[in-house]
């Protein structure tokens, strides 16, 4: 009966660990750099009343010899550009002032963190050409916050979590997962309680799967029921289709039936369109191109299509080319959004757009050579589901329109969101065409275009892999299927989420929580991670679901493997 020493596999409850990894976006944070605090009586209660003044609480805080670093959180602040400019100006009667906003917290969140600092290494390594802009370790060790850019926190969680989380034991301490609890919610049901149109049509892609071991399978149906949505906006005159986000000749077909224009960004994208449609109006084609060589401007002149500079390099280098012709000028608007920073479109670390500060040199430029603005385009980025987004860019765009008397269209581009995860409510259309219609006045004669790719073709689209081998090393399970990262390159380049289920045994309780990867010798070749399946065996067959945007047209034939077919049902 004496007390002895145990031996066990896994340590006990009052061991070093990390239950969560939770991420925190839009904060904001403010660094004070100066020599003078250094020993200086009373530096922090002054700067901190800078705060307190404005009604700022502080949320981290970081200090050495000459700098004070904080961040303020949005959920306990109220702030806008103004009260930040007076931030900054009262503090600058103390110090050096950088204010840095959007940038995002990462915390992990358990007991005893400092002892396990040797295990985080490794995850760290996504910052070997980005900057920690500060890290706050908690008195009672029970978390360590990471303040980190935007665009890194993805990377970063997912790296945390796949180096320090493992499935665990039930746990006296925490309790159990959130997986373990919702098991018995799992169901394919859409938020709104409406069956997925790949539910309803299981048997047929299950046929297909059996054909094709990979395939992409897109839903004429559903790509008809978006464009109509789109249609039925009554305070937009003309959409546009962003071909880019799939260019198959079926969708691009169901598009035109239904009425879109097309916005394209290459030669390439040209020739498809006017392949398909001889016959079409071509200033129903937008050529939106990018940091492009002069020969596709003069290409798009020539053809006879809607051509946008944005950049004013052209302008100056080439004014030739311009010379009695007319143009849309793509403006940034200087605040980008979207569910990732390589998809925010806007902003000074956004490589899109015409500054607003250089307006006053587009107007000269464009009267040197002879040439008229006939419209005006901004793209923020994608994945929006704030409906009042584009009021904002069409405020912003009628603002601009004043310089110049020519402007008929304001193309306030695209990025409509769709749900991509359990409980996140769609993009509400009713809202965002009531926002629009409150900036008629506004804009004046000018008609309202939207270029929406993804809104279109995401959901309309997904991906079937079949299940090729399963694999344990120790809790952690692996689901390896017939195509990876060569056929949705999303997941590894975004950190994108797309909802998985077995649609061999939709229906059946979920009770594995597994990783799902490709064939491909990258470790990044991971489609899901700890995802809720039931058991899952050889043969099955997998399908990810919103896979008909920026899926197929972005694959590759990497490691020499062909990506998925592609089929319209």
């Amino acid at each position: 009966d004496a007390t002895g020493t145990v031996i066990a596999q896994e340590a006990g409850d009052d061991a070093p660990r990390v239950k969560a990894i939770s991420s925190r976006d839009g904060i904001t944070l403010v660094s004070m750099e100066t020599l003078g605090m250094w020993q200086q009586v009373g530096f922090l209660s002054e700067a901190f009343k800078c705060f307190s003044d404005l009604g700022l609480s502080i949320d981290l805080v970081s200090t050495s010899e000459s700098n004070v670093t904080v961040t303020l959180d949005p959920s306990a602040n109220s702030m806008d550009a103004s009260m930040l400019e007076r931030l900054e100006q009262n503090l600058a009667r103390l110090c050096r002032v950088r204010i840095l906003q959007d940038v995002s917290v990462v915390s992990l969140v358990g007991q005893k963190i400092r002892a396990m600092l040797h295990e985080i290494g490794p995850a760290l390594e996504v910052f070997q050409e980005n900057q920690i802009h500060l890290l706050s370790q908690a008195a009672s060790d029970l978390n360590l916050s990471f303040v980190v850019d935007h665009d890194q926190a993805a990377r970063l969680v997912q790296n945390l979590h796949s180096t320090l989380i493992k499935p665990p034991r039930t746990d006296s301490v925490f309790g159990e997962t959130w997986e373990e609890l919702a098991r018995e919610d799992a169901t394919a049901e859409t938020d709104v309680g409406e069956m997925p149109w790949w539910a309803e049509r299981r048997d047929e892609l299950l046929a297909i799967a059996g054909k094709e071991q990979s395939a992409y399978v897109y839903s004429r149906d559903s790509v008809a029921a978006a464009v109509a949505r789109l249609r039925a906006l009554d305070s937009v005159d003309q959409v546009f289709y962003a071909i880019k986000a799939n260019s198959n000749p079926d969708i691009l077909r169901t598009v035109n039936e239904g009425g879109l224009n097309f916005e394209v960004v290459s030669p390439g994208e040209i020739d498809l369109i006017l392949e398909l449609f001889p016959d079409i109006d071509r200033e129903r084609i937008l050529f939106t191109p990018n940091f492009a060589p002069r020969e596709e401007y003069e290409y798009g002149f020539k053809q006879g299509i809607r051509v946008t500079l944005d950049n004013l390099h052209p302008l100056r280098e080439w004014g030739d080319i311009f010379r009695g012709q007319n143009v849309f000028l793509r403006l940034d608007t200087g605040q980008g959004r979207g569910h990732h920073e390589h998809v925010k479109t806007a902003g000074v670390h956004s490589k899109f757009g015409i500054p607003l500060f250089e307006l006053d040199e587009a107007q000269q430029l464009l009267d040197d050579c002879g040439a008229q603005v006939v419209g005006l385009h901004a793209h923020t980025g994608s994945g929006i589901l704030q409906a009042d987004n584009w009021e904002e860019v069409a405020t912003a765009l009628g603002d601009a329109a004043r310089r110049f008397p020519t402007v008929r269209y304001l193309d306030i581009g695209g990025g409509l969101g769709i749900p991509e995860k359990p409980g996140q409510q769609p993009l509400d259309m009713a809202a965002f065409d009531a926002s629009l219609a409150s900036v008629r006045d506004h804009v004046g004669d000018c008609e309202i275009w939207l270029e929406p790719g993804r809104y279109v073709v995401a959901q309309a689209g997904v991906l079937l892999a079949t299940v090729t081998q399963t694999k344990g090393k120790g809790d952690v399970q692996y689901v390896g299927i017939s195509t990876g990262m060569n056929s949705l390159i999303r997941p590894a380049l975004y950190g994108a989420y797309h909802e998985i289920v077995n649609l061999t045994r939709l229906g059946e309780a979920a009770g594995d929580i597994v990783n799902v990867v490709g064939p491909i010798c990258e470790t990044g070749d991971r489609l899901g991670s700890d995802r809720l399946l039931p058991v899952t065996r050889e043969g099955d067959v997998l399908l990810i679901a919103n896979a008909g945007a920026y899926g197929y047209v972005m694959s590759s034939r990497y490691n020499l493997r062909e990506p998925a077919v592609e089929v319209m049902i």
